[in-house]
């Protein structure tokens, strides 16, 4: 998890270099609530009932009145049980609770204008894609040797409501398209060994964040200048 920690610092250093290109609009800092959720070879497909608490602290800067630029840390728990379709996941079944930590940095698109003034519009639909660092830490026994931190795809979209020109809250559903197959520690295996602790390899594990959050904007004055120099 120290090596998880140190790559957090790293994208954080590049998102404060690359996001004083637009300090000259606005920017935002935000937290949210929400859960995180699994999709793999003990689950198949979105189950609500096992979602597990998850928060997260963002920072945006605002490229254009559409685009914006965002870093995240969202962090919770993440697990489930065996949901078996067939003979061998009901021999098989497993289970996993684990602590995941990821870091992201995605571009926004706001398909509503809803920073202009002069147009009444306080809410807005969005999407949003990018990359994404995510560690894992718990009490389950490895089946095999793998780092704990991968890669992910993080995408997904969300609603903004405008409260006022300082404050707004989203709604937002994301979906991380991760390359690991060890997030519930189940994967291939020699099905000459009949132990049932095996899945599909080819089949790679999603896991999803569902959550709502409050943004606060900072407006930054430009410093007048002296046309006369």
């Amino acid at each position: 998890m120290v090596h998880f920690l140190k790559k957090i610092a790293l994208v954080f250093l590049f998102v404060f270099f690359t996001s004083e290109v637009a300090l000259a609009q606005h920017s935002e800092v935000g937290f949210g609530v929400g859960t995180f959720n699994y999709s793999g070879d003990l689950v198949r497909g979105y189950k609500f009932k096992y979602s597990k608490p998850a928060a997260t602290v963002f920072y945006r800067s605002n490229l254009s009145k559409v685009v914006s630029f965002r870093a995240a840390v969202t962090a919770g728990q993440i697990g489930a049980s065996e949901q078996p379709i067939d003979a061998f996941a009901d021999m098989r079944n497993s289970s996993f609770d684990l602590f995941l930590m990821e870091a992201s940095t995605v571009m926004e698109y706001h398909f509503l204008n809803w920073r202009e003034t002069k147009r009444f519009v306080r809410f807005t639909p969005y999407l949003f894609g990018g990359l994404a660092l995510f560690g894992l830490s718990g009490e389950a026994e490895k089946n095999a040797e793998y780092s704990n931190v991968q890669a992910a795809i993080p995408f997904g979209g969300g609603i903004k409501y405008v409260y006022n020109p300082k404050w707004y809250f989203s709604l937002e559903f994301g979906v991380r398209k991760t390359f690991f197959d060890y997030l519930d520690n189940v994967s291939g295996g020699d099905s000459i060994y009949k132990n049932y602790q095996y899945g599909n390899p080819n089949d790679t594990d999603i896991y999803y964040f569902l959550g709502v959050s409050i943004t606060r904007t900072f407006y930054t004055i430009p410093c007048p200048t002296n046309p006369y120099k």
